[in-house]
This record gives C-alpha cells, structure tokens and sequence, in this order.
C-alpha cells in the first residue's frame, strides 16, 4: 500500500478551505527568507501559493544574504508585533553568520506555526502540543488518513535532529506508541529496525534505509529528500528493494513533503483562532 502523501494533502487543504470560509477568519502567513538559495526559494512560493489555495493571506519578507542576525530580528520582531499576523515561519537553513537559534527563540510562540520555538517543542514532549513542527504532524496526519494507529505499537525513529526526528519520537510517543530512536551510535542498527512496526527515517542520506532494516508487514515513512549520484530525488528509503515487504510505504516525491505544507496551513489557521480567543 502506498502511503499518498500527495492525495491526502489535497483532501485536507480542500477541508481547511471550507473552515476558513466557514470561520469568518481571515488567517495570515509571513514568511522570512534569508539570501537566495534556490531550494529556500522554492518551498517558499510553494508555500505562499498553498495559502492562496486554502484563502490565507501571505506575505513575503525577503533579506539579503549578508543580513546580520540582528537584521533578521529586527524582521521578527515586527511580525511579532503586526496585529494582522497570525502566523510566522522562517525558512532555514539561515546563512551561517545568523544565530539560528535566536531568531528560532524570537518568534512569539502563539505565532510559531512551525513549531520549533522552546516553548512550543516544550509542550510537545510535555504531552500537551500547541504547535508541533509540521513535518512529523504531518507524518502523524497521514497515518492517520489510512487507519495506522500507533499506539501499542513499536516505533522506530531514524535520526535525532530537533526539527524532525526527536518531535516525530514525541508525537509517536505521545500516541501510545513503544518508541526507540536511532542515530549514527547506535550500535547493530539493522536489528533495532528491522523490529519495528512502525518506521520511520529522517537521517538524510539517499537510500540509505535498504530491505534488511525492514521488517515483515511494517509501515515505513519516509521524511528524507536527498538526491542519488545521477541527480534523481529519492529518499532516505531504497523504495524500490523495499516496497514489498512492507504493509504501508510512503514515497519520495509525493509523501512527507504535501502533508508538511499541508500541515503548516492547519496550523496557521489553528494559530488565527487561538489570537482570535486571545493569547494562549
């Protein structure tokens, strides 16, 4: 069974269009794009042209590369304080002479639709998510799309990073799910992956995930976007040795990728009714 992240995306962008419409809200997203990279550049207007889609109003911050990162909190905090922002996403990775985690820090957490902020990955792994960052929710809305319920089961997360791979082992946990994380110290990976019910790889390396890590009638996420030796995107998973083995599998392209835009719409509108009630 292949997991549609694509399909999925699209019936629930059709969805938040109707609340938004039905809210009387009119939601908005800045977002704050340092330097020219062309990658940045690209999931930014991918970004802006979902809210047109979905009837959330965007507005685009761009600075140079040489911006200074007081240049770019300056940026923040005026988006902090528009009344007419609802939501706010930097785009990283920032160039290398800006604190990344200063600006991450200064974005308000009622406008840090990304998640990332302290306070927000704070409640996350307190058990009680405001805002959780849009790529493992998006992974946990598109189990849920196809009836995978996580809990009892045993989750194996590849990779620890902050954005992704330790908030994806909050969320599973937080369904109830048995978790162990992966990392490049662990030791006999092959068989801590190969048990798992659930798996799920956020290491960034192309194909890296081959069918001995795959257990028997597993369900296999697959949140990398790498490109091989000739230039082709693919995942972290070797889809096409793996595929048959498991249960469920979503691929790359047209996985993770539509349910994390997807994902950053629902939590901007969710950021538009929490200002609308006051602050949380």
């Amino acid at each position: 069974m292949i997991l549609d992240g694509k399909q999925t995306s699209e019936k629930r962008l059709a969805l938040l269009r109707e609340k938004i419409e039905e809210s009387g809200l009119y939601p908005r997203l800045a977002t704050v794009l340092v330097g020219e990279d062309p990658a940045s550049q690209l999931y930014v207007k991918m970004k802006h042209r979902a809210c047109e889609r979905v009837g959330i109003g965007s507005i685009a911050v761009d600075l140079p590369e040489t911006a200074t990162t007081q240049e770019v909190l300056d940026a923040v905090h005026r988006l902090n304080e528009d009344p007419m922002i609802d939501g706010i996403l930097v785009q990283l990775p920032l160039p290398s002479q800006v604190d990344t985690h200063a600006i991450i820090e200064a974005v308000s957490p009622e406008k840090d639709v990304d998640g990332f902020h302290p306070t927000n990955l704070g409640r996350l792994f307190s058990g009680s998510p405001v805002f959780s960052p849009c790529t493992p929710l998006g992974v946990m809305n598109l189990l849920a799309e196809y009836g995978i319920n996580p809990a009892g089961k045993r989750a194996v997360v590849i990779g620890r990073s902050i954005d992704v791979g330790r908030p994806m082992a909050a969320l599973l946990l937080n369904a109830d799910a048995t978790v162990t994380i992966c990392h490049s110290k662990t030791e006999d990976l092959a068989t801590v992956t190969s048990g798992a019910e659930i798996l799920v790889s956020a290491i960034g390396k192309a194909r890296f995930v081959t069918q001995e890590m795959v257990g028997d009638g597993s369900i296999v996420i697959d949140i990398g976007t790498n490109y091989d030796e000739n230039g082709k995107l693919c995942g972290d998973v070797d889809f096409d040795k793996v595929e048959w083995k498991t249960a469920g599998i979503s691929p790359v392209p047209g996985g993770v990728g539509p349910m994390t835009i997807a994902t950053l719409m629902e939590n901007t509108f969710a950021a538009a009714r929490l200002r609308s009630c006051g602050p949380l």
